[in-house]
């Protein structure tokens, strides 16, 4: 291998709320990245409640897992009160390390919190290493998340100059300015994109003008960038020396979370068992599995393509259909009848699906009959959140996935 730093890889996952936390760390995330109510960006997501962050914590520790949260807000004046309290319960809780973005948060977390590691944020655009490394002499900091809009060559740089670790997103949603520098959405929904309110305006359609004549032909026009998937550069960052593979998506669902943490966990664990050399089929089965919880255009971000013209939704939708993949959940198992019960999502038929297990290769079965709990039979499920029990050829355990198969 090239680089002398080369160990296991954290892969770090994103949670809107306590259940998909759980459903993270459950499918393989060495670490979850969540938001408390205070202090945090994506004010849309569910968030947590202290009380929620401390039972993941404890989840977390059963797992051998961390958790880090997310204190990442641009402060204002009046945005300050309450910080020094809030971080001490953090550190009290059990929390491994705050992601931060302001000077101020940072120095506060060394001063009064200082068993907490401190990353510094996508948000600070490190994209050199003199900037981390004047970052980590001045402020302390623990790990760098380094900047979406890094090419690989200055991933290995910056990740081989410094005595602090790195942080590399892979996959998920890209900011169309450099991360958390927007202002679209304070203009036109006076909603801040750095104190956690982005609108995500990038994504909206919208209609051209030369002067008062519309150009637009039918055609609305969006500047949103397409999702990151950089599955195919893992083996190149766990060489450079990285020390976490970052997936980002806090407003995303329990099941592309489940599905997309499983996917890149058993990729991870595919490269280091074969010395981080896959075949070229091998590593198009796993990006397969990968993008079946995706539903947006993707591309490879800007590991080997700096200039990224083809990086933008051009075309009049900026988001692709919503995927029914997710059919139901177990909620419990009996081995004797050889049933499952189970809670559904999407609509299903009497058809052939697929069982989505931790740390396992995806296992298929027909749905030979179903019926609810007052024993009616069933031809079609059309209802979300109702349980029905199933008959299953093999051993499942609550909370595994069923979805379409493929």
């Amino acid at each position: 291998m090239e680089n002398s730093k080369v160990r296991k890889i954290e892969l770090l996952s994103p949670a809107g709320d306590l259940q998909r936390c759980k459903m993270a760390i459950r499918y393989g995330a060495d670490a979850v990245y969540l938001g408390g109510r205070s202090f945090s960006l994506r004010s849309r997501a569910s968030n947590f409640t202290n009380e929620d962050i401390a039972e993941a914590c404890r989840y977390a520790k059963e797992y051998g897992a961390r958790i880090h949260v997310t204190v990442n807000m641009i402060p204002h004046e009046e945005d300050l009160p309450g910080l020094e309290e809030y971080l001490k319960a953090l550190e009290a809780m059990g929390v491994t390390a705050i992601i931060a973005a302001s000077p101020a948060v940072i120095q506060c977390a060394k001063r009064v919190a200082p068993k907490l590691e401190v990353h510094l944020s996508t948000q600070m655009s490190v994209t050199n290493s003199d900037a981390a490394k004047f970052l980590k002499e001045t402020l302390g900091i623990d790990r760098v998340v380094l900047a979406r809009e890094c090419s690989m060559p200055e991933v290995k740089k910056i990740t081989s100059m410094l005595d602090v670790e790195t942080e590399a997103f892979i996959h998920g949603g890209m900011c169309v300015n450099y991360s958390g520098r927007c202002t679209l959405s304070n203009r036109m929904t006076l909603r801040d994109a750095n104190r956690g309110g982005c609108a995500q305006s990038c994504r909206w359609n919208y209609e051209l003008f030369d002067g008062d004549t519309s150009v637009s032909n039918e055609r609305l026009f969006t500047m949103g960038s397409k999702d990151l998937f950089a599955a195919k550069h893992i083996a190149d960052l766990i060489k450079a020396g990285v020390s976490s593979l970052k997936i980002e998506g806090r407003m995303k669902t329990e099941y592309y979370v489940s599905a997309v943490v499983s996917a890149y966990r058993n990729l991870i664990d595919d490269l280091y068992e074969h010395d981080l050399q896959l075949s070229e089929e091998r590593l198009l089965e796993h990006q397969k599995e990968i993008m079946r919880a995706e539903n947006r255009e993707v591309w490879d971000g800007f590991y080997d393509n700096p200039d990224a013209v083809h990086s933008i939704i051009y075309n009049n939708d900026s988001n692709a259909n919503v995927s029914q993949e997710f059919l139901a959940k177990v909620v419990s198992y009996n081995r004797e009848e050889g049933t499952c019960v189970i809670e559904t999502r999407n609509p299903f038929v009497l058809e052939e699906v697929e069982v989505l297990s931790p740390h396992k290769e995806g296992r298929t079965f027909k749905i030979e009959w179903m019926k609810t709990g007052d024993g009616e039979m069933l031809e079609r499920s059309k209802t979300p959140m109702v349980e029905l029990m199933i008959p299953i050829p093999f051993e499942v355990e609550k909370e595994d996935i069923i979805r379409r198969a493929r």
